[in-house]
């Protein structure tokens, strides 16, 4: 019985002064995450790129080919996208804020989650794009529900529906 006692004495000591070390604490490095932050970005082509949780900050992307590209995570800072080809994207999760999306071209794209608030996206092209759960400043969801129409073929979400059109 003493013998009990000791070795459950003796585990019960490993696993509270284990639990009471601090743990290793783990960032992600420069290398993890690709960041192209305040300037004339010279790729113009992001077509089909894995670009998981990759960061543009102030960055002007007119015109820029992202069609088909993983962009889950992404996130998108004072960055301006006027006209950019966003078809077919997946940008779940991901965070577009004060960023102009004037004029892209969001067919059949996956927005499920993100959050693009005080961003403009005055005549985007947004059929079949599936925004359930986005945030969207409400005269944004509004000016896209003018002419939003369309089912995504990834999600089977409605367009009008992901967006709360009435």
């Amino acid at each position: 019985m003493r013998v009990f006692q000791f070795l459950l004495g003796l585990v019960v000591f490993c696993v509270v002064s284990l639990t009471a070390l601090p743990l290793p604490v783990f960032a992600a490095s420069s290398a993890a995450i690709r960041a192209f932050d305040d300037v004339q970005a010279t790729t113009k082509d992001y077509s089909g790129q894995d670009l998981v949780r990759a960061e543009f900050a102030n960055v002007r992307l007119e015109n820029a080919n992202f069609s088909g590209a993983d962009l889950r995570g992404a996130v998108f800072n004072g960055s301006v996208l006027k006209n950019a080809n966003l078809h077919s994207i997946d940008f779940s999760d991901g965070i577009a804020y004060l960023s102009d999306l004037s004029g892209v071209d969001l067919t059949d794209a996956v927005l499920t989650s993100a959050m693009m608030l005080k961003s403009s996206f005055k005549g985007a092209k947004v059929d079949g794009a599936d925004f359930s759960f986005a945030l969207l400043d409400r005269d944004q969801i509004l000016e896209l529900c003018k002419t939003a129409n369309g089912v995504n073929p990834v999600t089977g979400a409605d367009t009008r529906e992901s967006l709360g059109c009435q």
